[in-house]
């Protein structure tokens, strides 16, 4: 009996669901921020390479 009581509050018990939805809310956060930063360390790279070749070519 004691057992089955145990079995039922923590059936009935939301907190733990809760802080699961908040971690996944929290994970796609994390996941579109790492994909707007390589969006931009991809357009970052692209303009220090056309500094660099236009450097380049005025050295030369």
């Amino acid at each position: 009996m004691r057992k089955t009581g145990f079995i039922t509050r923590l059936m009935r018990d939301q907190a733990g669901a809760t802080a699961i939805e908040y971690g996944l809310i929290v994970a796609l956060i994390v996941i579109a921020i790492m994909g707007a930063l390589q969006s931009m360390a991809t357009g970052s790279t692209d303009i220090w390479e056309t500094i660099s070749a236009r450097s380049t070519d005025v050295m030369n």
